[in-house]
């Protein structure tokens, strides 16, 4: 997979998130993150979260690489939590994941 995930929103939106390399995110900032299954026909958004902190990804990873078979971690730096919460929001109601939304 690339270092950037490009990802549709219902809006018509597309938000680029990088890449965090084996689910290490050290940046205690506030953003985005999508977990993702690769596929051999592309991938699955398990999961679009919203968060103070996105170093509580990397919390998160290891439980989504064991229940639901994540493959990729993906964030996206957005400090505003209006915008983070939109883009969220318009993300999943594209994907419909079936997981997580938000944490603190």
């Amino acid at each position: 997979m690339l270092p950037f995930l490009d990802l549709n929103g219902a809006s018509g939106v597309t938000y680029r998130y990088r890449l965090a390399p084996d689910g290490q995110v050290s940046t205690p900032i506030a953003g985005n993150y999508v977990c993702v299954r690769q596929e051999a026909e592309g991938f699955t958004v398990l999961s679009v979260v919203d968060t103070n902190d996105l170093s509580s990804a990397a919390r998160a990873w290891k439980p989504f690489v064991a229940k639901h078979g994540a493959t990729h971690l993906f964030t996206r730096l957005n400090v505003s939590s209006a915008v983070r919460e939109s883009e969220q929001a318009d993300i999943a109601a594209f994907y419909k994941p079936k997981l997580g939304r938000k944490t603190a």
